[in-house]
């Protein structure tokens, strides 16, 4: 009896390996990506280079990566009937039977443990801002992804409550443009994102989400056309404004304006005819024209706000 139990020990210790490996993917690492709206407001307040709030922005990232994907392994336990019949999201650990549901629950548990004292030390603002990204997700999981219009919009919000965490953890007023460009931007993804659901699934699209079945090609291309004119205007105007020329002593922020210019239009290039969009995080890591103007547009805003 002993040896057996020192035997099953070991089995099960080396399963162990396996089942982080499984984690891991279900914690979904490369959506990490979108917490780098955290820096925004880091990158737009000129104190990029000043190490105690570069460490504090990175910390608030940290924590962002963290509480979402506790997000992602609660709402995976909570979609995992739908999951299995997912043509794509079937293969994750969990609705593929790799985990088991109170694995996953139990690390979405002890993530948030170690993410709301993590926020702790960055002080208690990080913190409510932290719980109340969790809350929303939480209530965007068991109600508001049902609700048509108020599913992108609770996606949006996600983004704007990326940018306050980032400008209250350094400590660094938040532009109400940033703001306005952020929401704008978070729905025109929302949006894209649906209309790409709504093709793939066709009539069968509201067994995988309920939502889809209140949307249509017609009315979600005239909300993508509505908030992409907003997102270039809103972008546009705040380059120019009075307000930003003032702060930073120059109109050189309008020359970043073509790459937002043809940022949405490759990505709407991609939706309409690629018929793309699913996850924006993956096109945007893997589609390298997007990439590169990504970069050249972070690049130009570096040197128009830093470069003296």
């Amino acid at each position: 009896m002993f040896l057996w139990g020192r035997f099953s020990g070991a089995r099960h210790i080396g399963r162990l390996p396996g089942m982080i490996a499984h984690l891991w993917t279900e914690m979904r690492p490369a959506q990490w990506a979108k917490n780098l709206a955290v820096f925004a407001p880091l990158l737009f307040a000129q104190q990029l280079f000043i190490p105690d709030a570069f460490v504090r922005a990175l910390f608030a990232f940290v924590l962002f990566c963290g509480v979402s994907s506790a997000v992602y392994l609660l709402n995976d336990v909570l979609d995992y009937e739908q999951d299995r019949t997912h043509p794509g999201k079937r293969h994750r650990p969990l609705a593929a039977g790799h985990l088991s549901r109170g694995t996953v629950l139990g690390a979405s548990g002890t993530l948030l443990v170690f993410v709301f004292a993590g926020a702790l030390l960055l002080g208690g603002g990080v913190l409510v801002i932290v719980v109340g990204y969790w809350l929303l997700n939480l209530i965007y999981s068991l109600w508001l992804k049902h609700q048509v219009i108020l599913d992108v919009f609770a996606i949006a919000a996600g983004f704007v409550l990326r940018v306050v965490g980032g400008a209250v953890a350094v400590a660094v007023e938040i532009s109400h443009w940033l703001l306005m460009c952020t929401t704008l931007l978070a729905l025109f993804l929302g949006f894209c994102k649906r209309r790409h659901e709504l093709l793939s699934f066709g009539m069968d699209g509201d067994h995988h989400r309920q939502v889809l079945a209140e949307y249509n090609l017609r009315f979600l291309d005239m909300m993508i056309g509505i908030v992409t004119a907003a997102t270039v205007m809103s972008y546009a105007l705040y380059t120019v404004s009075e307000e930003t020329v003032r702060k930073f002593q120059t109109e050189g922020l309008l020359a970043t304006l073509p790459f937002v210019l043809y940022g949405i239009f490759r990505y709407l290039y991609l939706v309409y005819h690629k018929e793309l969009g699913g996850d924006p995080t993956q096109q945007m890591l893997t589609d390298i024209p997007l990439l590169l103007n990504l970069g050249l547009w972070v690049l130009t805003v570096g040197i128009v706000l830093y470069w003296r």
